[in-house]
């Protein structure tokens, strides 16, 4: 069975990339594989500071925040997974500090390629292309650290809260288990 850390990036605990996020965690789980998440809206992760000083004191990152935490977990995990609302048609800032923060374990090199990666994505709008904002970027991320992109749950037209139970992105959300 696999370890998966599940990467959030919304701070409303109800709202509808939470959702299927816990259709993720639940059917991962139910498959026996071991999952654990951060919820980066809730925690103190800055963005990158480019000191290039990576993993010396002994941490990911010389700045001590909630990356420190998160950063282990990645490292020992065998799939990744993403999710989020769009916020202003690009990764919201909570989990793009994350995402930045991945260069610290290509500058202390630590291998971390041959992971799994998904993402799990909604948005306000009707058009799906507004979800590239978050989908080129995870995208080009994982290809550029050797991650495996497995599934992308993709659902549009959601805004408000249960806006997501009118749609079929919590039972995609549960099928992406199936790929890790």
């Amino acid at each position: 069975m696999s370890k998966i850390v599940v990467i959030t990036g919304s701070p409303r605990k109800k709202g509808n990339s939470f959702a299927m996020t816990e259709a993720f965690i639940k059917a991962a789980e139910e498959k026996g594989h071991t999952v654990t998440r951060f919820d980066a809206a809730l925690k103190n992760v800055g963005g990158c500071r480019a000191c290039e000083t990576c993993f010396k004191t002994g941490k990911a990152c010389s700045f001590d925040d909630d990356f420190n935490t998160i950063a282990p977990a990645i490292l020992e995990a065998d799939g990744v997974v993403f999710t989020m609302p769009v916020y202003w048609y690009s990764i919201p800032a909570q989990v793009k500090g994350v995402i930045d923060r991945l260069f610290s374990f290509v500058v202390g090199g630590k291998d971390i390629a041959g992971k799994k990666c998904g993402i799990i994505a909604c948005c306000e709008e009707h058009d799906m292309t507004v979800l590239d904002g978050v989908r080129v970027p995870i995208e080009r991320s994982a290809a550029l650290i050797k991650w495996d992109m497995v599934g992308e749950v993709l659902i549009p037209g959601v805004l408000n809260v249960g806006d997501i139970d009118k749609t079929d992105g919590c039972k995609q959300a549960a099928e992406l288990a199936d790929k890790f």
